[in-house]
């Protein structure tokens, strides 16, 4: 793994560390669980698949950190005429970051951004930096749905997805 993206997993866990120990002690935490279909950016992959868990705390109404983790899969698409697959990638999504709802209800329009590290699974193997920003709606019975852009380097070639995560949340 390159000491760039150890320094950097290793700076987000310390800071949602930090924030996990100043939480309002009147929020509750919540946890969601989604599922994320996008389109791939390079045209060796048709669509991309997956899920997620995602742990969030309140620093206030109006701002959380959310934890997120999960499983996607690019699938394969024929390259060019040859008759032959690019190979799927998957791999797994472990990141942090911060989620800003524009008013202050703790429910409506929100800003997501996450970054942190995308392990590869089986023939994707390394750790890749990933980065996802979101726009999206949460409606206060704890359904959401956000568009994404998730980013990262499989192999020193970059790709993502724009994509749609629909999710369901509550407290615990």
């Amino acid at each position: 793994m390159k000491q760039s993206t150890k320094f950097l997993a290793s700076a987000v866990a310390a800071v949602a560390l930090f924030f996990s120990t100043n939480v309002n002690a009147q929020s509750s935490p919540k946890f969601g669980i989604g599922l994320n279909v996008g389109v791939p950016t390079k045209n060796s992959h048709s669509f991309a698949i997956g899920g997620d868990l995602r742990y969030q705390f309140d620093l206030s109404k109006q701002l959380s950190v959310p934890i997120t983790a999960g499983y996607t899969r690019f699938m394969g698409a024929e390259i060019g005429n040859t008759g032959v697959d690019a190979p799927d990638i998957s791999y797994i999504p472990v990141k942090a970051g911060l989620k800003y709802f524009f008013n202050d209800t703790g429910a409506g329009v929100y800003g997501l951004a996450e970054a942190g590290a995308g392990f590869g699974v089986g023939n994707s193997s390394g750790t890749n930096f990933i980065y996802s920003p979101a726009l999206g709606y949460a409606w206060s019975n704890g359904l959401d749905l956000a568009a994404k852009y998730e980013g990262f380097n499989e192999s020193g070639f970059n790709t993502g997805y724009f994509g749609l995560r629909l999710a369901y949340g509550f407290k615990l």
